[in-house]
């Protein structure tokens, strides 16, 4: 994506470019705006278009929308046959809600970080996988706030908003593209409720662990380094307690959030490295190196690094949740709508799963 454009339509001179991100190019001439305005006219259904001049590299993507009797155009640039606009147009929620959030900005001196943060919000969000995506629910401190908030059950948009502002000391400027992150991943639903507008209800809880490494690579391995290789497997394995990795943070500090060593994990679910190549990779740290060995996620070898403890994320039911509802419930802290809305989906859940546990590991 090259860049983000926020123009006002003036309904007697036409559009007026009001700020970009980034800042170093001059604004497109004034016949790309009024080839866009057309297309808006022309298709009145769709708020979201698509304009591809014939000369040029870059395409735009706008989404037109009304602020205070005022009309406003958000638009996103981005190269050609870039499959980066393929991911744009595939969501167009998330747009709308960046585009609205900024242009109700516009007067404040909030904007110029707004658009910077949308920016990067929408690079970054085309850019990563699914694991990827997932550590940041850990990694970003509001993410990881909401997720705690919503294992206690449902709650109204004003309500998190309020809480994350006065008990955190969150600004919470795109509350709701945070929030489209959680639905994406389908952690979360969102429900208009009588008496409380919006509200979020938890369906799916996000975990960590340590497990087997799926391939063992058996035809590249002499028999000795297997033999020897698959017993500190069974060692390590036969004696692990999760609850205490996780009480220590010993996954999430060392493996998760460090992005050298997430990216080792990954690069050993397919292959064994060197340890010349595995410090690589570690840009050559041999500490961390030898903490890793020292913490069972690495097993090294006659020169070759291997994964002993692979990482993943587990999205399961939050079953737990029903005895919180009852008990909020009971105190008046939630309505009774909002109560056996919450149970129905819980429950739904559970009943579609009634021999296994419901989970999937990412």
């Amino acid at each position: 994506m090259e860049r983000i454009i926020l123009t006002h339509w003036n309904k007697q001179t036409g559009p007026e470019p009001i700020i970009q991100y980034p800042h170093k190019k001059p604004f497109p001439v004034k016949e790309v705006f009024l080839e866009i305005w057309t297309m808006h006219e022309l298709d009145k259904e769709n708020s979201m278009i698509e304009f591809v001049p014939e000369e040029g590299n870059n395409s735009y993507i706008s989404i037109i929308q009304k602020f205070e009797r005022e009309i406003y155009f958000f638009l996103l640039e981005f190269q050609k046959n870039n499959v980066i606009g393929d991911i744009i147009k595939e969501s167009p929620d998330i747009l709308a809600i960046i585009s609205k959030n900024l242009i109700e900005l516009i007067n404040t001196n909030k904007i110029t970080r707004t658009i910077s943060e949308a920016f990067n919000a929408i690079r970054n969000y085309s850019k990563l996988d699914e694991e990827e995506n997932l550590i940041s629910f850990f990694r970003d401190k509001i993410k990881f706030t909401i997720l705690q908030i919503l294992r206690n059950g449902v709650i109204s948009k004003s309500n998190l908003t309020h809480i994350l502002r006065n008990e955190y000391g969150f600004s919470t400027i795109n509350i709701d593209l945070i929030l489209i992150s959680f639905i994406r991943e389908n952690l979360a639903i969102k429900k208009n409720m009588p008496g409380s507008n919006e509200c979020y209800f938890l369906i799916k809880d996000l975990a960590y662990t340590r497990i087997p490494p799926k391939n063992l690579m058996k035809d590249e391995l002499d028999d000795k380094t297997l033999k020897y290789y698959t017993e500190a497997l069974k060692k390590y394995f036969l004696e692990y307690y999760n609850v205490s990795d996780i009480e220590n943070k010993i996954i999430i500090q060392t493996a998760l959030l460090n992005k050298d060593v997430f990216l080792l994990l990954k690069t050993l679910r397919e292959n064994h490295v060197s340890v010349n190549d595995c410090l690589n990779i570690l840009n050559n740290k041999e500490e961390l190196f030898n903490e890793l060995l020292d913490k069972r996620f690495i097993y090294e070898s006659r020169g070759f690094v291997f994964i002993l403890s692979d990482t993943r994320f587990i999205k399961f039911s939050p079953s737990y949740i029903i005895k919180m509802l009852v008990k909020r419930y009971n105190n008046q802290e939630i309505s009774l709508n909002e109560y056996m809305t919450h149970l129905k989906l819980l429950t739904e859940q559970l009943n579609n799963h009634p021999k296994d546990i419901d989970y999937e590991i990412v």
